[in-house]
């Protein structure tokens, strides 16, 4: 059931579609991915508030280029992005801080037509703390978070109230399969009238030493990071994994063009999710998959918006090519 809370100054509202306590489908995902013949966890259930703030270390590595890239690119397009869209209202999938978020509020602010925030999210904290700074630093804006998974609560998202720009930043899209990666395009692009755009943010293919860097870093922070998808399961589904029985890999398949992250089992060992009454056994050197985070093409994002019935509108670079915003528009 949807909770809302509502202040009359400043104008904020959050609705909330998670079940209480519950901000993610972890039980499912942990059933589902322990039980494969291949060991498999979704990568967002890394994010809970340790992990968070870890991968916010990993934004500030050496090695981790995307944030960064994507924040430059971001610093001199925004204004032509506001432009072109004419958007009054942003909607953002994964928002979190709404760090970056802020440079497309403050050019569609400077253009005169910013009228609405929506972030989505499952972390209600975090939405409601950004909404409140948001509505102090731009005068006039609403915000209306929707708490939830994007995955399956998108059709929550409010009524568009003027030309709308859908946001999807970090990469996050690489995370999916094609197949998966494609739906959930479909899906966004239900979200988006004829006069609306989405905002894709894609990391590039490029040197793989430099791509695998950015994934196992000299500090051990994305290693950390990685294996605390254990710490989650283990307090959530009163499970017994050892997490420094685990050894951080990350690779680049260059046939995928992706990154793999696992989680290599150290020995044989067995563990116990006693939530889900399960019993897992590893072997010595056993892999179990914690991320893919697929590298783009300008002909790769163009295939998969073409599938969505989406086209390319505008694409933005940095000046390495490191990273990619792309700009589509419903087909027509």
């Amino acid at each position: 059931m949807a909770g809302i809370s509502q202040t009359a100054e400043p104008p904020i509202r959050i609705d909330t579609h998670l079940a209480p306590g519950g901000e993610r489908s972890l039980a499912d995902d942990v059933l589902d991915g322990l039980t494969r013949p291949f060991k498999e966890l979704p990568p967002k259930h890394f994010y809970d508030s340790r992990g968070a703030q870890l991968f916010d270390r990993i934004c500030e590595l050496p090695e981790y280029y995307p944030t960064r890239a994507e924040r430059s690119i971001l610093e001199g397009s925004a204004p032509q992005i506001a432009a072109c869209t004419q958007a009054v209202e942003l909607v953002e999938l994964g928002s979190g801080t709404a760090a970056k978020t802020r440079l497309l509020l403050d050019a569609m602010a400077s253009a005169g037509h910013l009228r609405r925030y929506i972030p989505v999210d499952v972390t209600e904290s975090m939405v409601r703390t950004s909404a409140e700074a948001l509505v102090a630093e731009y005068p006039g804006l609403e915000v209306h978070g929707l708490i939830g998974d994007f995955e399956r609560h998108l059709d929550e998202v409010p009524v568009a109230s003027g030309a709308r720009l859908l946001a999807f930043l970090g990469g996050t899209l690489g995370n999916f399969t094609p197949g998966s990666r494609r739906r959930m395009l479909r899906t966004m692009a239900r979200l988006l009238g004829p006069e609306d755009h989405l905002l894709l943010g894609c990391d590039l293919v490029k040197d793989p030493g430099v791509i695998e860097a950015a994934y196992d870093d000299s500090q051990g922070v994305t290693a950390e990071f990685n294996r605390n998808v254990l710490h989650v399961v283990n307090r959530e589904l009163d499970a017994d994994f050892r997490p420094e029985c685990f050894d951080h890999v990350a690779f680049f398949d260059r046939r995928h063009e992706w990154v793999e992250m696992r989680l290599r089992s150290v020995r044989a060992q067995t563990v116990r999710v006693g939530a889900l009454d399960l019993e897992v056994s590893f072997a010595a050197g056993e892999e179990m998959r914690t991320e893919v985070s697929a590298k783009f093409t300008s002909d790769r994002v163009q295939g998969d918006l073409a599938a969505a019935g989406l086209e390319l509108a505008d694409w933005y670079t940095d000046p390495q090519e490191m990273f990619a915003l792309s700009l589509a528009r419903p087909t027509g």
